[in-house]
């Protein structure tokens, strides 16, 4: 039985319609309302649906090994398209309508394989093993200490030197009469970046004709291992220009702040009173020069925003987005309990894309759902720790829509 269908099995419960319930959390001894629970279901788009979904794949360009990277296609019945290269797992396009129907990409990318293998900003990559932070690259594990791959300063981060978004990915593409996918499967052998344990991953990518994109990742060990995977998309729902107007809610009272490296101190902070306050929408640029000392070690947002109490299963709204000119929203829903906001701050205009776009300064926003940067050097954080009797299994949803 493969990955995939262990996790279906697991989630098949979450996997009708969107109706969202709200209820109150706490984080460890303190009272932290965060996230809103929902259960997804998916509403009949009607008469709407002109065309059956569709899932091609074609050439994308060659390593310098000479490995062949393949480029699929996922298109649902109201033409909203994603691109996905194997190469990283990386989504190089997704394309949405505005208000008036007008077709744009809505996400940051390069023109080019070569632009991806020379760039180390991720741009719509799958994040693994370990999605953000660890303290100098070093944790301990059931007595055992491991050194992994620095690649940000002294610390190790999103995987390392050759994490997941530089690695080949197997990809199969499938289609159903409602949706268009790709699975995505990748071997990473014991020692990988220095981790312990061979870790076998499958992550499939799945275009509703609702207008979603539903992520899945699953994975197993053979040996006791750390794992925090992500989706790791710059959006910008302008498509063009920055995103300091885009308006934001994050559902989160509160945030893990971080030292000069930013790395999490173990403490919480409230959001309450603060700019890190996304609870009522407000434009990500109203308080971003605020002067706050958690702005001026990330140089803008850069922080982890918790929403559960602990991990489970519960799919929760984590933030929602709108862009006034475009009338363009996203949802982004995730089984994490925590978001990582990152508002494109390390960006500097050094490289661009076909439609013009420079990657600018704070011309895109990446929202990451994860569980907690440094988690295997932090014991009140939840645990990351996977066993060779365990599945590992989250799940993040795009929501595409207008107002």
């Amino acid at each position: 039985m493969s990955l995939l269908c262990v996790f279906q099995r697991v989630t098949a419960a979450h996997q009708s319609v969107f109706s969202v319930t709200k209820h109150a959390r706490g984080l460890f001894a303190l009272a932290v309302t965060v996230g809103v629970a929902i259960t997804p279901v998916y509403a009949h788009q009607g008469d709407q649906m002109t065309t059956s979904p569709s899932a091609l794949m074609r050439a994308y360009g060659v390593l310098a090994d000479q490995t062949a990277i393949n480029k699929v296609t996922l298109t649902n019945s109201n033409g909203v398209r994603v691109d996905v290269i194997n190469y990283g797992g990386i989504i190089t396009r997704i394309e949405t309508p505005d208000s008036q129907g007008n077709m744009a990409n809505i996400v940051l990318g390069m023109d080019n394989l070569q632009d991806y293998v020379n760039s180390s900003t991720y741009f719509g990559a799958i994040i693994g093993r370990f999605g953000n932070r660890i303290a100098k690259g070093k944790f301990s594990l059931n007595g055992t200490d491991y050194q992994l791959a620095t690649n940000d300063g002294d610390n190790h981060l999103h995987g390392g030197v050759q994490g997941f978004d530089k690695k080949v990915w197997q990809m199969t593409p499938s289609t159903t009469a409602n949706s268009a996918a790709v699975t995505l499967r990748l071997v990473s052998p014991d020692g990988d970046q220095g981790y312990p344990g061979t870790l076998t991953t499958e992550v499939t990518y799945t275009l509703t004709n609702n207008n979603t994109l539903d992520m899945q990742f699953v994975a197993t060990t053979d040996k006791p291992t750390i794992i925090n995977m992500t989706q790791h998309s710059y959006f910008n729902l302008a498509g063009k220009g920055d995103i300091l107007d885009h308006q934001m809610q994050i559902n989160s009272n509160a945030i893990t702040p971080v030292d000069s490296g930013l790395i999490p101190t173990g403490e919480l902070m409230q959001v309450a009173g603060t700019a890190f306050d996304f609870r009522t929408a407000k434009a990500i640029g109203k308080d971003i020069e605020a002067g706050h000392e958690q702005l001026k070690l990330g140089k803008g947002y850069d922080h982890n925003f918790v929403l559960k109490n602990k991990p489970n299963k519960d799919l929760v709204e984590a933030a929602n987005v709108y862009e006034a000119s475009s009338g363009r929203t996203l949802t982004v829903y995730t089984q994490e309990p925590a978001v990582q906001f990152y508002s494109g701050n390390f960006l500097d205009g050094s490289t661009a894309q076909e439609s013009g776009l420079k990657h600018n300064f704070r011309s895109g926003f990446c929202l990451e759902p994860q569980h907690f940067p440094d988690a295997p050097n932090q014991p009140t954080f939840p645990s990351t720790t996977l066993l060779p009797s365990d599945v590992y299994s989250t799940r993040i949803v795009y929501e595409f829509g207008t107002k």
